[in-house]
């Protein structure tokens, strides 16, 4: 399987193709997605967690212990608490956000899928997510799973990634265009 060569030859990328290979053959790949949600979603919510992946104070011992605890009181399966671990042990947990993201896109591959990173100034509806779903399935000509992000400096409309194509319908975008063209 050939995964676009960028991500295995990063540093992440290799821990990340480790986690998918051990998960494919233990037939884990959906419990480890949902626990590395599961430390996304952490990451995302807790200044405190992603302060300490990224700590160079925290000596490995200690992070080793912080992962073991996390990882139980999270509930996550055996493979990422033990994937969490090694990177505390090798002083790699700054390297957890891209090695999540490597993993995903190694799915999302895995699945034929792609993934669509859509950036809304507001939190959207479940109704929404599935419509942006669909009118990107038709587009792209296969699976979408959709990943958002909430901005609020793009102050309303949508920024959609998905493979190398972007579509800016922010207004902050809307806004800077006019200006310029109003310089000019």
């Amino acid at each position: 399987m050939d995964n676009s060569g960028g991500i295995q030859a990063s540093l992440a990328g290799r821990y990340a193709t480790a986690l998918f290979n051990l998960a494919s053959e233990k037939k884990a790949l959906e419990a480890v997605e949902a626990s590395l949600a599961t430390l996304h979603k952490a990451l995302d919510d807790s200044a405190d967690f992603s302060d300490l992946t990224k700590s160079q104070v925290v000596s490995r011992g200690e992070a080793m212990k912080t992962m073991t605890a996390l990882g139980t009181s999270m509930k996550l399966d055996a493979i990422t608490q033990n994937f969490m671990g090694v990177l505390a042990d090798n002083g790699r947990l700054d390297q957890l956000p891209a090695a999540i993201a490597a993993f995903n896109s190694m799915l999302a591959d895995h699945r034929g899928e792609v993934t669509a990173h859509v950036t809304s100034a507001f939190p959207l509806a479940a109704s929404q997510i599935k419509e942006i779903g669909a009118q990107l399935k038709s587009r792209a000509g296969r699976e979408v799973k959709v990943e958002t992000h909430v901005d609020p400096e793009i102050l309303g409309g949508l920024i959609v990634r998905m493979g190398s194509q972007m579509i800016d319908s922010s207004i902050k975008t809307r806004l800077n265009t006019l200006s310029q063209a109003m310089k000019g």
